[in-house]
């Protein structure tokens, strides 16, 4: 597949700190690549600067051939780049269909009747309590609906991060099955993780991050076979 997204020399300082040290990597379009590493080996911030959230220090960023380096945050969703937040940041006294409406924002909730349709199909417990208080929900819950304003803002890119933080095993299992899910249905995801195992298991390539530099990179079967993986990450 061609590549939806590729990254050419990424670097990102914080004062003197290296966080990210040049580092280059392509999207396929319609796959879900994963990033995956030790905590604080610059996963988070590579997804930021994706976003616009962080300032580059160096490096390009293409999406579609088109050099979006320099976008403002709000100009890379207009192009159709979403991330999803490290630790969900939902909107909590706002009930959960309000914060799916706010996802709508960029196509306006006139248009938003049949992304919403389809959250709720992918997340029925979201339905359940869709006029409920957005923070009465659980963990698990409060993600899918982080995940669901998302997909309402209608990505051609999705970007998540540690999406498996935090949550019980049975409702991770669910998270990542949801995952494939949407996956299947044509959308490219960009997966940052420190599930390795889980990670590796639902992404057609995988690169792996250490200290800021790309230390590997391969399918996902590769990778969860490969020896240092092995070690490191998955305890084999």
């Amino acid at each position: 597949m061609s590549a939806l997204l590729e990254v050419r020399g990424l670097a990102v300082n914080y004062g003197h700190i290296e966080a990210v040290r040049g580092i280059d990597f392509a999207l396929a379009a319609g796959e879900t690549t994963a990033l995956v590493g030790a905590n604080g080996a610059g996963k988070s911030t590579t997804l930021l600067a994706l976003s616009g959230l962080v300032p580059k220090a160096g490096g390009r960023v293409l999406f579609e051939g088109d050099d979006i380096t320099g976008l403002a945050p709000h100009r890379i969703v207009e192009r159709g780049i979403v991330q999803v937040a490290e630790g969900r940041a939902i909107l909590t006294t706002l009930t959960v269909r309000e914060n799916l409406e706010l996802g709508a924002y960029r196509h306006g909730l006139k248009n938003a009747a049949g992304e919403l349709e389809r959250v709720l199909e992918l997340f029925p417990r979201l339905r359940e309590r869709l006029d409920g208080l957005a923070g009465n929900l659980s963990g698990g819950e409060q993600q899918m609906l982080a995940i669901g304003r998302a997909l309402m803002a209608r990505p051609r890119l999705l970007l998540l991060d540690e999406p498996s933080m935090g949550l019980a095993p049975i409702v991770v299992q669910d998270i990542f099955r949801t995952l494939r899910t949407i996956n299947a249905g044509g959308l490219t995801l960009f997966l940052v993780e420190q599930n390795v195992r889980q990670a590796l298991r639902i992404a057609q390539h995988a690169y792996v991050l250490e200290n800021g530099a790309v230390a590997l990179s391969g399918t996902g079967r590769e990778l969860l076979g490969h020896p240092g993986v092995l070690e490191a990450y998955l305890g084999g």
